[in-house]
């Protein structure tokens, strides 16, 4: 029995008794071991979507539409090789994408919510089962992520967003006021009036699936645009919630420049909500044109965004070395220090640094660089030609004014390569610890022994960012210190642990500051943001006088 059958079998589509979503749980993290059939499968996957050109096609109201006018989506680590062209929207298509939704949401918007949680459920499934190998494929060859990478992000974190979400939304739907005898009270969890614009980005197909899907499974209809260089894995994303049964113009898939899409979106007067997730500036801007536009929507639009970061590991005299050393390396040159929450600030006390230092420049060297079909890569290539200019940028800054300890190699003829570089300050407030780099680079400013606390206020002050950050120290003092004074400095913060790899239902993730609106995916607190609640009141008798007892004559 599939889940989705065990769901109907005890009433999630409303059959029998009192209808409940499936518990939710973590979906296992395959580890592709040689020999394993899952590692068969998913080589068998890449070279299946390696040896195709697709076409990728706007998606609006059900339909595929082909605009005639393509782009072409490579792989970064080899970027001759063109794995699809994707048709390009116009503003009539942006214009039919948002009719689209507003027309789809007349039904989709009473549709009982549990049998919009059905299919999410069995989005669920698909992705857990038939549609792994293919989607974790897409996410390797077009994001340039590795094996444990993809399978971390396109299979198990979206498979966590589309079964955590159905549980925290029945925990929003159960939750109802007070009812006394004689008035019975009620929320009507109503979704927004008008579509909801998700922004998605590339360096997650997870995000890129949840983004839309969260405002969807409230009632809500969507218009989904994600990044242009995670076109192939939005598109087969796209594919399987239509297999699983997503009703025609409740998401409507559009790629084109961002300009072009965003003045035709808030443009619009139903403009309801919008779900980001991209780099500050954008999202900045994004306000600033809801602001100026605000007379004319229906609605104040929701503005829900994780944005920027500059995340920090911060040692303890008291720290472990192996395991700081560790942390670095993995936190902050996995997937090529292209995740929101990548270390990318390091802080350590003089005294522990140069033995930190050697064991992480063991690990560096160790690390293979390469194309991620061969399953011994560490690190693949950077995004795009233009995030490869402006991070050796910030490395060609490292050689002129700090100390490039290991790395800073660049190398873009066949992919788009950056050695995993980590850099030595001793300028708290130098370039490369206060500008997000978004690449393979760290920063370490070793700190005198005596300034833990003036070091942790200086770690406070120097970044305008807060999404993520760690502390290492066996100290419990010292832990309890950092976590006072750094209290608004991350919205995650790790102990002797690295600051990436948030888990749903585990770690709700954003931050604050300038880093977002730290409405936390994966988390209950994502969802209300795409309700409007409505109280109803209903009484049995009503009065049928106007004057009240205290009115009566002495």
């Amino acid at each position: 029995m599939t889940r989705l059958d065990s769901a109907v079998s005890t009433g999630l589509l409303g059959f029998a008794g009192r209808p409940a979503v499936p518990r939710a749980y973590n979906e296992p993290i395959r580890d592709y071991a040689t020999g394993s059939v899952e590692r068969s499968d998913l080589k068998g996957a890449l070279d299946e979507v390696a040896g195709e050109r697709i076409e990728i096609p706007l998606v609006i109201g059900g339909e595929e539409i082909r605009t005639g006018s393509t782009q072409p989506t490579v792989m970064p680590h080899d970027h001759r090789h063109v794995l699809a062209d994707a048709h390009v929207a116009s503003r009539e298509h942006v214009q039919r994408a948002i009719d689209a939704a507003l027309s789809a949401a007349k039904e989709w918007s009473l549709w009982p919510w549990r049998d919009r949680a059905a299919v999410f459920l069995k989005a669920a499934d698909l992705l857990a089962g038939p549609w792994r190998a293919r989607l974790n494929a897409a996410t390797m060859l077009g994001q340039s992520k590795t094996a444990f990478q993809a399978e971390i992000d396109a299979a198990c974190e979206l498979i966590d967003f589309w079964r955590f979400n159905l549980q925290f939304a029945e925990e929003i739907y159960s939750e109802q006021p007070l009812s006394i005898p004689t008035v019975r009270n009620s929320v009507d969890y109503r979704p927004l009036e008008g579509f909801v614009y998700a922004v998605t980005p590339f360096n997650f197909t997870a995000i890129g699936g949840n983004l839309p899907t969260a405002p969807a499974l409230l009632g809500n209809t969507i218009l989904w645009k994600p990044a242009s260089t995670a076109r192939l894995s939005a598109f087969y994303v796209m594919q399987l919630l239509r297999e699983a049964g997503l009703p025609p113009g409740v998401i409507n898939l559009v790629t084109g420049p961002a300009s072009q899409v965003s003045d035709v979106v808030f443009s619009s007067p139903h403009l309801a909500g919008v779900h980001f997730t991209g780099s500050t500036e954008v999202f900045q801007g994004i306000w600033n044109t809801v602001g100026q536009n605000i007379g004319r929507y229906r609605t104040y639009p929701r503005l829900v965004g994780e944005t920027g970061g500059k995340d920090f590991i911060v040692a303890h005299a008291s720290a472990e070395p192996q395991a700081l050393a560790t942390a670095i390396a993995r936190g902050a040159f996995e997937y090529q220090g292209q995740k929101c929450s990548a270390a990318s600030r390091v802080y350590v006390p003089t005294a522990m640094w140069s033995d930190v230092r050697d064991r992480l420049v063991t690990m560096i060297d160790a690390m293979r660089m390469g194309d991620v079909r061969d399953f011994r890569t560490f690190m693949g290539a950077v995004i795009d030609k233009n995030a490869f200019g402006k991070i050796a940028e910030y490395i060609a800054d490292g050689k002129r004014n700090a100390t490039i300890t290991r790395g800073g190699g660049t190398d873009d003829s066949h992919g788009y390569f950056i050695e995993p570089t980590l850099v030595e300050t001793a300028d708290p407030g130098y370039r490369l610890m206060r500008e997000e780099i978004f690449g393979p680079v760290v920063t370490v400013y070793a700190y005198d022994d005596s300034k833990w606390l003036e070091t942790l206020d200086i770690l406070d002050q120097t970044s305008p960012y807060a999404l993520t950050g760690a502390v290492f120290a066996r100290d419990r003092a010292a832990i309890r210190q950092a976590c006072t004074v750094l209290r608004h400095a991350a919205g995650n913060i790790y102990i002797n642990d690295k600051p990436t790899g948030a888990v749903v239902g585990q770690q709700p993730f954003g931050g604050g500051r300038a880093s977002g609106t730290n409405d936390k995916a994966g988390s209950k607190l994502n969802l209300l943001r795409w309700i409007s609640a409505r109280s109803v009141k209903e009484t049995f008798t009503p009065a049928e006088e106007f004057s009240y007892p205290s009115m009566a004559e002495e």
